[in-house]
């Protein structure tokens, strides 16, 4: 690559670029850790984007209208963090960028969209960032179509490279966003031809500018070097009516000594062949050095957005004031006050008529109620939605014909479902959730992890949660899945037993600021356990004492979901043994764990045996059945130890012992003192 036929082509874009080069160099170097390649190969598109293109402030990272500019070559991190410094915003300092990889340093590894505002979504596992962008333009669309052109009007620009095409997720998002026609998100792909282990070809030979035209894309490609074409790119794909790809030829490490090489990919570290590519650049020789008049330029251009910034608050300030009330609420994720008469309004009626269904469908009955209530409320499913109820009658379906639609039509894309829920979540405005069966919770983890990284109140409804789905057999039923979910931080993991625990859960879940929720719900019927209306949230609490023992308490039933009909069958049969035995309901552990001392003291008090009876893996309920003043040697579990098997559901429940009778022998034999037999 002729480096000075560049400079001199293009000289004052040339040294913009070369700041954002350089600064990833010093940084890089400084910790002796990251990726130096990726930034200086993709510097010349990102000056182009931002300077001619891109409407952001960089005083106001959060203005609502803002473009979005999304790093899914998230290890490149040091390109956004260069962008950030050099436009002005107050977060991302110099100082920042020297602590480039430290801890406390708002400039980690992989950019994290919690540690500044300006960092639209944390990426870093590949493909995750191009995936999130299909929800993020989805949101746009569907805010737009809310709210006027006037307010909502922006595009979603995302930087990807070779990774991320070839992760999976990478096609479930690239094929959904071309049935969608989101024709405000544009792809530049960093077509630079290295990889870790060496070139592209070692391991793929996919033509991507086919691919993505085969998925319905607008497809151009580019020399990622020249200003011009970069330009006259962006301006033909703002104005294709499809998602746009431009394929940028560029080379990584553009200018040092691991230019077009693997080597080129990681930490370009030696201090000869850095200084040899500040010289080959014309830049200055200093460590975090960028020119005066450089820096000034760049603030210059973060500082363009603010006449745009204005124009937009002049807009929104013509609309009525309940147009205007309700985009502020809107955006900042707050519920209208009539969310949670409706939900206590809903199980009032519930507690009255005592519905026996199942929790999927005590789930639609909630959604039913409350997403005329919530227009933000955005549903889909993996392909299911006959199976998750996850679609009301109210919510019109979204697509190119209807942006209007709140509901989703994921199609089988679990994992860019889950993905495009985080971009919904992220872009502001929409409350997404999204639905598949509880065991497919493995096509979608990667993203599920992100939501509760990422600290984006998504909510996943995953039905046939058990063995209870029957006869699709154990590649269809989940054992472990609770566990892993209950495992992953900052995440709400919800298994009720009834629609009015059901009806509380989603109540939670959608007041969530910072928290995914997983619901857990079953294919089988369960009865109204919860008969007699409260209108305090009892799930809010984690765990409560669903029935108290009559006469000297003996024994504690702990139960989640449909097991805790089954608690209260054995209570019944204990009971007439003169054995006093409480039901704990624990719809939600994280809850219960969180509440005070005091409170779990009361419901789990020591001295009673402690049976639990989920029909899960036993992993995780000893923090209940020896923790808690409770002790290994009079506690006993109701549940699975293996996968399951096809057969009808109750023929599954007596087959691996889950059931009232097999339960209240535990807890007899517990009360004996006969903790071995208890175990069998």
């Amino acid at each position: 690559m002729d480096i000075d036929a560049l400079k001199s082509a293009h000289p004052e874009h040339w040294v913009k670029a070369t700041a954002i080069r350089t600064l990833a160099l010093d940084a890089v170097a400084a910790a002796n850790s990251g990726h130096s390649g990726m930034p200086m190969g993709m510097a010349d598109v990102a000056t182009v984007l931002f300077e001619k293109h891109f409407k952001f402030e960089a005083a106001n990272p959060t203005w609502p209208d803002r473009d979005r500019f999304i790093l899914s070559a998230g290890h490149g991190s040091m390109l956004l963090y260069a962008l950030l410094y050099l436009t002005g915003d107050p977060e991302i300092t110099l100082d920042e960028v020297k602590n480039f990889r430290q801890l406390g340093a708002k400039t980690a590894g992989h950019p994290e969209n919690f540690l500044a505002a300006g960092i639209e979504t944390t990426t870093g596992p590949l493909g995750q960032g191009i995936a999130n962008s299909v929800g993020f333009a989805m949101a746009e669309e569907m805010l737009r179509a809310r709210f006027g052109a006037k307010v909502v009007d922006h595009h979603t620009y995302v930087i990807a490279g070779d990774g991320c095409l070839m992760e999976g997720v990478s096609h479930e998002a690239i094929s959904l966003a071309g049935r969608q026609e989101l024709s405000k998100l544009i792809v530049f792909w960093d077509n630079n031809n290295i990889t870790i282990d060496g070139t592209v070809d070692l391991s793929d030979r996919t033509n991507q500018p086919q691919r993505f035209a085969a998925a319905g894309w607008h497809v151009q490609e580019i020399d990622g070097h020249d200003p011009e074409a970069i330009d006259a790119a962006i301006v033909a794909a703002k104005k294709s009516n499809q998602p746009s790809m431009i394929a940028c030829k560029t080379h990584i490490a553009l200018g040092h000594a691991a230019q077009d090489t693997s080597k080129g990919h990681g930490a370009l570290t030696d201090a000869e062949q850095l200084t040899a590519a500040k010289a080959a650049y014309g830049a200055p020789s200093e460590a975090f050095e960028v020119a005066p008049d450089v820096k000034a330029a760049w603030e210059a251009i973060g500082a363009r957005g603010a006449e745009a910034r204005a124009a937009w608050e002049s807009r929104l300030a013509s609309l009525s004031g309940a147009k205007q009330r309700e985009f502020a609420r809107t955006i900042a994720g707050e519920a209208p006050k009539k969310f949670a008469s409706t939900i206590r309004a809903l199980k009032k009626q519930v507690s009255e008529d005592a519905p026996k269904v199942a929790t999927r469908k005590s789930s639609e009955m909630v959604l039913g109620a409350i997403n005329p209530v919530l227009p933000e409320t955005i549903g889909g499913s993996a392909d299911l939605t006959g199976s998750n109820n996850t679609k009301t009658a109210d919510l019109g379906v979204f697509d190119e014909t209807n942006r209007a639609g709140r509901y989703v039509y994921f199609g089988i894309r679990e994992h860019g479902m889950a993905s495009a829920m985080n971009g919904m979540a992220l872009h502001g405005g929409i409350r997404p959730y999204g639905g598949t069966f509880m065991c497919f919770t493995d096509y979608a983890r990667p993203a599920m992890r992100l939501s509760a990284l990422m600290k984006q109140p998504v909510v996943y409804v995953m039905t046939h949660d058990s063995i209870g789905l029957g006869e699709d057999g154990p590649t269809h039923q989940p054992v472990e899945h609770l566990a892993i979910s209950r495992a992953t931080p900052n995440t709400l993991v919800f298994r009720p037993a009834d629609t009015v625990e059901t009806a509380e859960a989603w109540e939670i879940a959608l007041t969530q600021s910072g928290t995914p929720s997983v619901l857990s719900l079953t294919r089988q019927g369960l009865p109204t356990l919860r008969t007699e209306h409260k209108i305090k949230n009892l799930t809010e609490q984690g765990a409560y004492v669903l029935a108290e023992a009559e006469g000297k308490r003996q024994v504690i039933l702990m139960a989640t979901g449909s097991e805790v009909a089954l608690a209260m069958q054995a209570r019944e049969m204990l009971q007439a043994d003169g054995i006093g035995t409480r039901v704990v309901s624990m719809p939600c552990w994280e809850l219960f764990a969180a509440q005070p001392e005091s409170y779990r003291r009361k419901v789990l008090p020591a001295g009673p045996v402690r049976v639990a009876i989920e029909a899960g893996v036993q992993f995780g309920w000893d923090q209940w059945l020896s923790g808690e003043r409770g002790r290994r040697e009079k506690s006993a579990f109701v549940g699975m130890s293996s996968f399951g098997a096809s057969a009808p559901a109750g023929t599954l429940f007596e087959h691996f012992g889950i059931t009232a009778e097999a339960t209240a022998d535990k807890a007899r034999k517990l009360v004996m003192g006969d903790w071995q037999a208890a175990q069998a």
